[in-house]
């Protein structure tokens, strides 16, 4: 299957694509992968977009397409793959169109992760992140420390990122409304779009995406 996985930010988009990928036996393809693995091997358009990185300036579509289509190009995705991040915006789904339908074959659904904002927000907002290791995380809410502001592992100072404080996640959703919601509409008029509520436990969530995925078929 080939599928392209949307939703807003907090809404478990990395740990699906890993589960699902992993069931569906295709790649999971993310554009954070796409970008350190073009930027480690120094590709030409690794190089390219840590230009723009480096400058402070936003990568543009066309370096992001370029990485995509290599990717997709590799022996492993011939049968599928499950895009994550990727496309971002309706100038880079209808370029995914062309080099889609360039090799002869198209998505097979987009699967759109709904979350309410307000929860969103809960989840985002509420990690703690252990300062000696960054990959002890916890939650206020759904995965407290036994002592409060230390971490359960090493002992170390829990603290929030700024990424994660209230307003950044607003105005990350506020980004992801006006850039990357619109090729959910883009999509559904190719009767593309299946919508699941992503809300529940990780196992719960997969299952329901397994199940509307079946359907799609």
């Amino acid at each position: 299957m080939r599928i392209v996985l949307v939703g807003p930010p907090g809404a478990g988009k990395g740990t699906q694509a890993a589960f699902l990928a992993k069931n569906l036996s295709i790649p999971h393809i993310s554009t954070g992968d796409l970008f350190r693995a073009n930027i480690s091997k120094q590709t030409e358009l690794g190089k390219l977009a840590k230009s723009y990185m480096d400058a402070g300036n936003l990568v543009p579509d066309e370096v992001t397409i370029g990485m995509a289509k290599d990717r997709m190009a590799q022996p492993d995705a011939e049968n599928g793959f499950l895009l994550d991040g990727f496309p971002r915006n309706v100038s880079q789904a209808e370029a995914l169109d062309v080099a889609l339908k360039a090799d002869d074959v198209k998505l097979d659904a987009v699967l759109d992760l709904e979350v309410p904002e307000d929860e969103v927000v809960k989840r985002i907002a509420g990690r703690r992140i252990c300062r000696k290791d960054s990959s002890h995380v916890f939650h206020v809410t759904y995965s407290q420390p036994k002592q409060e502001g230390v971490c359960d592992v090493c002992g170390g100072q829990l603290y929030q990122r700024e990424d994660d404080s209230e307003d950044t996640v607003r105005k990350r959703l506020e980004v992801y409304h006006t850039q990357t919601e619109p090729i959910i509409d883009y999509y559904r008029t190719q009767g593309l779009v299946v919508t699941i509520s992503a809300l529940g436990k990780v196992d719960e969530v997969t299952k329901r995406a397994m199940d509307a995925l079946k359907g799609d078929k």
